[in-house]
């Protein structure tokens, strides 16, 4: 499986706020079980990109 274009306009959009706010993006995953992308931004802040574009912080 593949990230939707969905998922793959979300990531863009947070990496661009990420950016805009000098933070550090540490790791990003796509897990193929779920069909999520996975972001770790900083040491505390986790997101997923679930396959139609809504972004989950946790």
């Amino acid at each position: 499986m593949e990230p939707t274009i969905d998922q793959l306009k979300a990531f863009f959009r947070l990496c661009v706020r990420t950016s805009n706010l000098l933070r550090n993006i540490e790791l990003v995953r796509f897990d193929q079980r779920t069909n999520r992308i996975v972001v770790l931004i900083g040491e505390t802040i986790q997101i997923e990109i679930l396959s139609n574009g809504e972004e989950i912080i946790g």
